[in-house]
């Protein structure tokens, strides 16, 4: 059988296949790296903050332990997701029609949608539960949900934050844009240490022991804070969707 053209004129000549073959890999990285350094940042929502220290910690443990696999962080701009995952208590109109915008993201580095809900969506978890809810759904999820096939995360009731470590997370974070100054990072242990001391007062008046540096700790304070800054633009235009 005759060997094809390309044989003969392409594969045959390593030189230039090497050459043909870099050139093309290299389109392909321009097409797919490029936007990266064009696209534009969403835009920020009215009473939109940079997460905390210790609400960082808590996003780092939240993706340490995989839990963006089996939760969206998505509300889709349909009524069935709007009804269900509806924003808690005190947002304008029972938050109806609180669906993720993208200005909710401008601080997330990387981005946390989930693509399954194995679990419900998360974006709007924030003040719905209490810390205590969430202290004892981390330690054994069918103490809330007997059907719950979520798995327990003992270990986070005694590893502790490392602190130098979020003051690293920070620091990347303001590399990529976030607006943490060099005073709010040096200073990170300490309001770390402030928010997860308010975070044990609640669960200790629920009968429940923790210190501020426990993992769990973080992480609630984390989940509380999702959906928080859609609350905060929606009381700042009077309810406008």
């Amino acid at each position: 059988m005759a060997d094809h053209w390309h044989r003969n004129l392409i594969e045959g000549r390593a030189a230039l296949f090497a050459v043909l073959t870099t050139v093309m890999i290299s389109i392909g990285g321009l097409v797919e790296i490029g936007p990266m350094f064009t696209i534009q940042p969403p835009p920020e929502l009215d009473g939109a903050t940079p997460y905390t220290a210790l609400e960082v910690a808590g996003r780092d443990i939240y993706i340490r332990e995989g839990c963006y696999l089996c939760h969206s962080q998505m509300v889709r701009p349909m009524r069935a997701e709007t009804l269900r995952y509806a924003a808690p208590a005190g947002y304008p109109n029972n938050g109806e029609g609180a669906w993720s915008h993208a200005g909710e993201y401008a601080y997330d580095h990387p981005f946390l949608l989930g693509s399954r809900r194995i679990g419900p969506d998360l974006h709007r978890v924030g003040g719905k539960y209490s810390d205590d809810w969430h202290f004892r759904h981390m330690k054994n999820p069918r103490d809330i949900n007997e059907a719950s096939i979520m798995p327990n995360y003992p270990w986070l009731f005694s590893q502790k934050v490392d602190t130098a470590d979020i003051q690293a997370s920070l620091t990347a974070l303001s590399w990529v844009g976030v607006p943490y100054s060099e005073e709010q990072i040096a200073s990170a242990p300490a309001d770390m240490k402030k928010q997860g001391e308010a975070s044990v007062a609640r669960l200790k008046e629920k009968g429940f022991e923790a210190a501020w540096d426990d993992e769990i700790v973080a992480l609630t304070a984390y989940l509380q804070r999702l959906g928080i800054d859609r609350k905060n633009a929606l009381m700042a235009t009077g309810g406008a969707k």
